[in-house]
């Protein structure tokens, strides 16, 4: 079955950069696009980025310029690299495949 497992959140400053990870099984990672979301507190979840298999990326208009998607193929393995990061970055994050989406990693942004 699909398994999603992200990591890589925590707690970081304004301006700061966190990089998160995304390590996937079990569907033919190298041929499929993946997203990243978020779901900020009191809040719906949110499209922020996608990856095509061909390493087209798609972004939120919010993080353009700031936010970095990526794959690792071999690895089997989607990454996000978040810089200048803001307040209103605060949220857990999720990888998603289809209707899947992993248990999700906190990011709190705040001095």
């Amino acid at each position: 079955q699909v398994q999603l497992v992200e990591s890589g959140g925590g707690l970081v400053q304004p301006g700061g950069s966190l990089r998160l990870s995304c390590a996937a099984s079990g569907f033919t990672f190298s041929s499929s696009s993946i997203n990243w979301l978020r779901q900020a507190p009191g809040k719906g979840l949110e499209w922020v980025s996608s990856i095509s298999s061909g390493g087209g990326t798609h972004y939120l208009d919010s993080v353009k310029g700031r936010f970095t998607v990526s794959r690792d193929n071999a690895k089997s393995t989607l990454y996000l690299q978040m810089n200048s990061l803001k307040p209103e970055d605060t949220a857990v994050y999720y990888c998603g495949f289809g209707s899947t989406r992993g248990q999700g990693t906190q990011v709190t942004v705040s001095s």
